[in-house]
């Protein structure tokens, strides 16, 4: 019988470095011990990983990107594995995993939050990610 543990997925976030709510979230968020590290990369710098979602045509400005492995998923998809992934630990964790446990909520909130971020933006005068054209 082999001791050796199995392997944990590479996981990575892609979010918007500007934005002070998605800044807040990552900074927050506090993942279990056994699903692994969490690689985190502002949207807004280049990197392979938004080169790679460029080319699969996922618009950085509707939502964040998670990937789990080899797979992405996007937006509301990406909150909601967060969600299962958090540690419950501490108000805001607990909160969120609690809130977004749900698909289906987390599918119904996601449009809000992401006009919510669009306003803020605006207010500070900051413009949209654009991963889709600036290559």
């Amino acid at each position: 019988m082999s001791s050796q543990r199995p392997s944990r997925p590479t996981l990575t976030l892609v979010y918007d470095g500007q934005c002070p709510l998605c800044r807040q979230f990552v900074r927050l968020q506090r993942l279990r011990r056994d699903v692994g590290e969490l690689t985190l990369i502002d949207a807004r710098q280049e990197s392979d990983a938004r080169r790679e979602l460029s080319e699969q045509g996922i618009v950085l400005d509707e939502g964040m990107a998670l990937r789990i492995g080899e797979h992405w998923v996007h937006g509301s998809e990406a909150l909601h594995r967060l969600a299962l992934m958090s540690t419950g630990s501490g108000r805001f964790n607990r909160w969120m995993a609690r809130l977004f446990a749900s698909p289906r909520r987390t599918a119904r909130l996601y449009p809000w939050l992401r006009r919510g971020r669009a306003v803020l933006l605006r207010l500070l005068g900051r413009g949209p990610i654009d991963n889709l054209h600036r290559r």
